[in-house]
């Protein structure tokens, strides 16, 4: 475990975004309601957005200086997919418990149980996470082209990633291109012994 986090360091800052998040989210809240500093508290909750930023421009920046896009830049992209998808949610849903109990705000409303409003509360939640996962994808896309990484041709074929589009392959042209001469010397010979053939 500790060669696989020495060798992925981006693996300890993903871990160090998920408590930096819960942190900030804590201390906005306790700023809002046992300090009573709502600009503090505003200051500290809009920073938490600052998290993912710096994720995002490490992750490519790591990818850019020559690390193969791999399990790490996997798990970034599924972290940042989840906080944009939820983040905003799991503050919201701290926030009223966090009002309730130290503010004497109202109890923290329940998720519906029957009806049309169970049925848009689901589809809510399915579009989150629809969204997170459309933000993983692209992240993950992201990483394979910065870095030329294989990725599948039409009908499942691989490209190398040394073989650009629109360009020809060299290792094919240069295979096509012994094999023709092969037929021709074939050709050449046929030929004069053809004629050998009928001058005698």
């Amino acid at each position: 475990m500790g060669d696989f986090l020495s060798e992925n360091p981006l693996v300890l800052l993903i871990g160090a975004c998920e408590v930096g998040f819960w942190v900030l989210a804590g201390a906005g809240l306790a700023a809002r309601y046992l300090l009573r500093a709502r600009r503090m508290s505003t200051m500290l909750l809009l920073a938490v957005p600052v998290i993912d930023v710096v994720l995002v421009t490490a992750s490519l920046l790591d990818v850019a200086r020559g690390s193969p896009p791999g399990l790490a830049h996997g798990l970034a992209a599924v972290y940042l997919g989840f906080t944009v998808a939820f983040g905003h949610s799991m503050v919201r849903w701290a926030d009223s418990r966090f009002a309730h109990r130290f503010a004497g705000g109202p109890p923290p409303p329940r998720p519906p149980r029957y009806g049309a409003a169970k049925v848009a509360h689901e589809w809510r939640e399915w579009g989150k996470a629809a969204l997170g996962w459309a933000v993983t994808v692209g992240g993950t896309a992201r990483d394979r082209d910065r870095r030329g990484h294989r990725r599948p041709g039409p009908a499942g074929l691989v490209r190398r990633p040394d073989v650009e589009l629109g360009q020809p392959d060299q290792h094919r042209r240069g295979d096509l291109a012994r094999r023709l001469a092969g037929v021709d010397d074939g050709r050449a010979a046929a030929g004069s012994g053809a004629r050998r053939c009928l001058r005698g």
